[in-house]
């Protein structure tokens, strides 16, 4: 029996979320290196008709449960139902999406498993003896881990937007093996409803417009805010800003915030810590903007702007103001 590499395919409202395609496509490279198979778990209600959509990412095989019971994310029944599968299908390694949920599953389904669990690792790689190797930050960034683990399966949850997007490919086939739904047991959890999502999906954005140190005080963030608009993109934020309460973590770039890929980044006012590059570095076009021309951050820019903020970016809002015809100087 041909080994495999399990991929947890996470699904949001009944609909998987894009790091389980990206999952896939780094576990088909290392498939390809190692001799093994791409099997992926996807588990909820209605979910049945996107198992073929995990095939045509990369997947050779989709073990699928779909019932009411899973309508809703209950961690201990979908602890449960993971454990009986991986022990059942014994797969090498075994990858996890480090979302919000991922985060709160995989590590009580390692803990079940007696296996050893990586958290959210930016990499995955293959040594020359086909050990795998992930790559995590450590020392709040400062330095990369490169881990290897003994027990198995190899488990890692892994961030997202770090993981390039395999290409779609409706000529693939594989196999879907329908699985019977777990038996009803009570978990001790209840749902008692839903909060509202997050203000803002920074993770997702195409143009962000992030704000440092070098801005002063709490209201100019407005002024990024409207260059952020113009640009229809988001604002974000380092860490310090989201310490001192002035922004809320969703807005967060960095290590210990979100990681982020979009086309465009204007960092205003930042330095460029370790930690904030972590989340920001793949980056396509980086603009920094810095009275410092010291900045670390003008060594991963495309293009930088050593001045003021507050006089570069009144003057930048003008300009595209004039290109685009809005009102206003």
């Amino acid at each position: 029996m041909i080994g495999g590499i399990l991929v947890y395919a996470e699904t949001i409202d009944s609909k998987i979320h894009p790091i389980s395609f990206e999952l896939l496509g780094k576990a088909r490279e290392i498939a390809e290196k190692l001799g093994l198979e791409v099997w992926s778990v996807i588990m909820g209600f209605n979910i049945r008709e996107h198992a073929r959509d995990l095939i045509y990412y990369g997947a050779d095989k989709v073990y699928v449960y779909d019932d009411e019971s899973l309508k809703d994310f209950d961690v201990v029944m979908y602890k449960d139902v993971l454990v009986k599968l991986v022990r059942e299908i014994e797969p090498e390694i075994f990858l996890v999406g480090a979302t919000p949920l991922g985060r709160s599953l995989a590590p009580r389904v390692a803990a079940a498993l007696d296996t050893g669990l990586t958290a959210d690792c930016i990499d995955l790689q293959v040594d020359d003896e086909g050990n795998l190797i992930q790559i995590r930050p450590a020392f709040t960034g400062n330095i990369l881990a490169h881990i290897k683990t003994m027990s198995k399966p190899i488990m890692s949850t892994i961030r997202y937007k770090v993981m390039s997007m395999p290409t779609r490919d409706e000529n693939r086939s594989g196999e879907i093996v329908v699985k019977d739904p777990p038996k009803k047991i009570d978990t001790g959890i209840r749902i008692l409803g839903r909060i509202s999502r997050r203000a803002v999906n920074i993770t997702d954005a195409e143009v962000i417009v992030s704000a440092g140190r070098g801005l002063k005080k709490r209201e100019d963030l407005k002024m990024l805010e409207e260059l952020a608009n113009l640009l229809g993109g988001v604002l974000g934020a380092s860490r310090p800003l989201v310490d001192e309460g002035w922004i809320t973590k969703d807005h967060q770039v960095g290590f210990s915030g979100n990681t982020v890929k979009p086309r465009l980044y204007i960092a205003c006012g930042i330095s460029g810590s370790p930690q904030h590059l972590a989340g920001m570095r793949d980056s396509q076009i980086i603009v920094a903007i810095n009275a410092d021309p010291s900045a670390p951050i003008f060594r991963y820019a495309d293009y930088g702007v050593v001045g003021d903020l507050y006089e570069v970016v009144p003057k930048l809002i003008s300009m595209i103001k004039r290109v685009k015809g809005v009102g206003g100087s």
